[in-house]
């Protein structure tokens, strides 16, 4: 099981730090990537860290702004994500799969994700 934590309200330009904790397994062989879906929209992969913690960015819309970055002794991945735009206002989405990222952000072999629940961001002035 996988639980996100972190989102809110925040302004634009300003910053959020999303958590997501494992439970009942372990992070340290697994691909760990976000996940976006804003209102209307369909769901789309931002980015990813791979078991040996390499970063693929799925949306370009976030280089240079979001962080992904894992705590294997703590089981957790977060997202730091800064100078935050309305457009980056969705649910967000954790997810991890025991392959690569390339794997994870294709959604190539979903029978084998684990998906948290989600967290509310929201960029509002």
């Amino acid at each position: 099981q996988l639980v996100e934590s972190g989102g809110g309200l925040v302004q634009p330009g300003g910053s959020l730090k999303l958590s997501c904790a494992a439970t009942g397994f372990s992070l340290d062989y697994y691909a760990i990537g976000w996940f976006r879906q804003a209102p209307g929209k369909e769901r789309e992969g931002v980015l990813c860290i791979s078991s040996s913690n390499s970063t693929t960015y799925s949306a370009d819309s976030v280089k240079g702004r979001f962080i992904i970055s894992r705590d294997n002794a703590k089981n957790m991945a977060y997202l730091q994500m800064n100078s935050l735009k309305f457009e980056d206002t969705a649910e967000y989405y954790c997810a991890a799969v025991g392959s690569g990222c390339s794997e994870l952000l294709a959604r190539r072999y979903p029978y084998l994700e684990t998906w948290g629940q989600g967290t509310l961001v929201t960029v509002s002035s």
